[in-house]
């Protein structure tokens, strides 16, 4: 039997900073993440240009696991509000994990500021990409204007997770879910 192999000082890096950045925010110093993984300040300077590079990085390596929370495990079966939902009852069970911070994009984007900065060009990416899906599902849906639905939750989300995140709103309410519910009655998503 095959013992597993050590992750890589990349990996280390990249692990290391999505927790970090997530539990203490990006502004987290170099010695610290490096210290974390295990890995000197000069190995991290020859995989990444800067620790912006290496933030990015680390961002676009939880798209997949983020999309994948988010997506209805039966797409096909579920129906374009059903998908919506989903997302929503998505957010307010993560929401009362140990350790939940809120979301890691919207977090991202707060915090730096600074839309040219490689880390929110990630982050808006990612928020872009969940409107459009929403969007769609909207349009779907037969919602009367889809792209003013989709802003509309797409606040709700950002909004109901900033406030979990911080520990000023619990979810475990079902509020999230009731506050899209009745957007999506009103936009006429059946």
């Amino acid at each position: 039997m095959a013992t597993p192999s050590k992750p890589s000082s990349r990996e280390r890096l990249l692990d290391a900073a999505a927790r970090l950045s997530y539990r203490d925010g990006v502004s987290i110093g170099i010695e610290a993440l490096c210290r974390e993984a295990g890995v000197s300040k000069r190995s991290m300077y020859q995989l990444f240009e800067s620790k912006d590079e290496m933030l990015a990085a680390s961002l676009r390596r939880r798209i997949p696991e983020y999309g994948a929370r988010l997506r209805h495990p039966d797409p096909e079966a579920a129906t374009p509000r059903e998908r919506i939902l989903y997302v929503f009852a998505q957010l307010e069970k993560g929401s009362t994990e140990p350790g939940y911070h809120g979301c890691p994009f919207l977090a991202t984007l707060v915090e730096l500021k600074d839309p040219a900065h490689p880390a929110s060009k990630v982050a808006r990416e990612v928020k872009d990409g969940l409107v459009e899906t929403l969007r769609a599902e909207a349009e779907r849906g037969g919602a009367h204007d889809p792209g003013l639905l989709a802003r509309q939750l797409l606040l709700v989300f950002d909004g109901a997770a900033a406030r979990a995140g911080s520990g000023v709103e619990h979810l475990s309410d079902g509020l999230a879910t009731a506050t899209a519910t009745a957007l999506l009655d009103a936009a006429g998503v059946a």
